[in-house]
């Protein structure tokens, strides 16, 4: 029989896969046939979340020129640099531009069409618009694959789990959310992909309560809005005004932070960039690794990461705006180097005489802690105030250290991409500061406010359900709770091993998979293999993406920033041409 290789997951993951072994199978995998399976009921390239058939209201929340899907010199690889366009290049749109999804779904297509026609021709493609089941098979033997609309297995010599964002079942506290909106006749929609949500039970004129301000909110209120007929004009001033339609439920959002995501920087870099890694690079990261007990992220390695952002961020302070500061670099470099973190704050109060200009990250991930309003009006004035700064600040390259801290926020997410599963708090961080929406989508927020479309509840954001309601609050404005019918949860799932609903990730589990205490699927961190609990790599069974212990930035990023998950597609796809070139030779003798 032919030799085979089964990816479950076509999108974005999975093309950047077969692109690699496309890349390397002249070296490893020359002449010898190949059957390749791929598993996905989306669009191959684009898979579920950049499938082309979704409102073209919904925006990427990068500059075109900020995505591609190609490798380049600064990726730590093995396997050959094969470049190709970025987003921009390829559809011939200004680099600035926050292209729809329904492009880049076809940037996808396009980037996965490609990389089957770079395969050589005694490989064949195969693509099954289905759901994967299961996984069996023994250790040393051929797997088989089970697809919903198959009687019989795939068989497989590898499998290769390329499985993106995966639905969840519900929690406790959201399955009583969904059994008290049934009891009541209320409207409660769960954490979900926001495309795919059925939001046509919200009514119009009607409050409806959203509990998270990340970018599914944005999602949210773009398709509630625009998506429901209403429209902005500019103003000759340039303010932006928002003309209801009447359609649109009124919303009132509240989080954590209570705030928004930051926005996307609005100008240029120019000059020299930080030199990163400083004080988290590679050497660090080993040490971590070379400890007998597993590092606590707080106490090993939050220290670690403070020290290299707050090194970019000086960095750019003085070499572009030394007249804001007190003291000459080399000096503030070598006292920096050596410092403690009680130290540093000293320097730094000494050296950089403007609060404005000190990177203080606790501040900025609470921004509104200690903070209280008299009234509910207050703190409309006083969020939308907030808003205004944030875009003011983020387009004005005054403060192009902000720029800098997010140079090193990309640095150390690629070195922490080599430590696993670090909890969640660290991706909602750099979320929060790194991934934030388009400026236009804040100007939006501001304008829909103005109109009464949307009103802001406040940070630690608590929902009641009571009274055959549900009842929103937030200590930023005591005493203030709004009623509502409908409640939104509007962030993602976040499946474990043992709540996603995809089966075949959970009876990998069942059947013996490890899996981190935050309930990811365990990997070899050399090439992706999945590990049983006793830490074994599974000869034939690997696995990619936000599902692993493995997860780095998304399947595509930045061209030049070194993309981490570039470099895991290059090592699993030459450990499976390796593998599959061995498995030929021992058939063939």
């Amino acid at each position: 029989m032919r030799p085979s290789l089964v990816i479950v997951g076509a999108g974005p993951r999975g093309t950047g896969l077969v692109e690699r072994i496309a890349a390397n199978a002249a070296e490893l995998y020359a002449g010898s046939e190949l059957d390749i399976h791929l598993v996905d009921p989306f669009p191959p390239g684009a898979g579920r979340i950049w499938r082309e058939e979704q409102s073209p209201l919904l925006w990427m929340n990068s500059h075109a020129e900020d995505v591609t899907m190609f490798t380049d010199e600064t990726v730590d690889m093995a396997g050959p640099v094969h470049p190709g366009p970025t987003l921009h290049e390829w559809a011939g749109i200004d680099g600035a531009t926050f292209a729809d999804r329904q492009l880049q779904g076809s940037y996808l297509r396009w980037v996965h069409e490609r990389a089957v026609a770079a395969l050589p021709a005694s490989v064949t493609v195969h693509h099954h618009p289905c759901r994967a089941l299961r996984v069996g098979g023994p250790r040393e033997g051929r797997q088989q694959v089970w697809l919903e609309d198959r009687p019989r297995p795939l068989l497989a010599d590898l499998v290769i789990l390329t499985l993106g964002h995966l639905d969840a079942e519900l929690d406790e506290e959201q399955e009583q959310l969904v059994a008290y909106a049934a009891r009541n006749d209320l409207v409660h929609i769960p954490p979900d992909f926001t495309a795919d949500s059925d939001l046509s039970a919200l009514a119009p004129g009607e409050p409806v309560l959203v509990r998270g301000f990340g970018l599914a909110f944005v999602d949210l209120m773009a398709l509630l809005t625009e998506g429901r007929g209403g429209r902005y004009e500019t103003g000759a001033d340039g303010e932006l005004t928002y003309h209801p339609s009447g359609r649109e439920p009124v919303l009132h959002v509240g989080s954590r932070r209570g705030v928004p995501y930051h926005s996307k920087i609005g100008y240029d870099w120019t000059g020299e960039r930080p030199p990163l890694p400083r004080y988290f690079g590679s050497a660090e990261v080993g040490a971590l690794l070379a400890r007998p007990d597993r590092p606590d992220f707080r106490r090993d390695v939050w220290p670690l990461v403070e020290k290299e952002l707050g090194f970019a961020h000086y960095h750019r302070l003085f070499a572009a705006h030394p007249e804001r500061t007190r003291m000459a670099w080399t000096d503030f470099d070598e006292k920096y180097a050596a410092a403690d973190a009680a130290e540093r704050e000293t320097l730094v109060v000494s050296a950089v005489p403007d609060p404005a200009d000190r990177l203080d990250l606790a501040a900025l991930d609470h921004p509104l802690d200690g903070v209280r309003y008299t009234s509910h009006d207050a703190f409309q004035d006083g969020l939308r105030g907030w808003v205004e700064e944030d875009l003011r600040r983020r387009h004005d390259p005054a403060h192009s250290p902000d720029q800098a801290v997010f140079f090193g926020l990309l640095s150390v997410y690629g070195q922490l991409v080599r430590l696993g599963d670090i909890g969640p708090w660290w991706h909602g961080f750099f979320s929060y500061l790194a991934s934030g929406p388009p400026g236009p989508r804040l100007r939006q927020m501001l304008a829909l406010s103005r109109a009464g479309v949307l009103g802001f509840l406040g940070a630690d954001m608590t929902v009641a359900a009571e009274d055959g309601v549900f009842r929103a609050s937030s200590p930023t404005v005591p005493g203030h709770v709004v009623e509502a019918r409908a409640l939104v949860e509007a962030r993602l799932p976040s499946p474990t091993v043992e709540r996603a609903r995809d089966t075949l990730l959970r009876e990998l589990y069942e059947d013996g998979a490890a899996a981190t205490p935050d309930g990811l699927l365990s990997v070899d961190p050399a090439d992706g293999r999945v590990l049983d609990r006793s830490g074994r790599p599974h000869p034939r069974r690997f696995a990619l993406g936000p599902h692993t212990d493995g997860r780095g930035s998304g399947a595509f990023t930045r061209p030049r920033t070194g993309g981490p998950a570039f470099r895991q597609n290059d090592a699993t796809a030459r450990a499976a041409l390796a593998f599959l070139r061995a498995l030929a030779c021992r058939t063939a003798a």
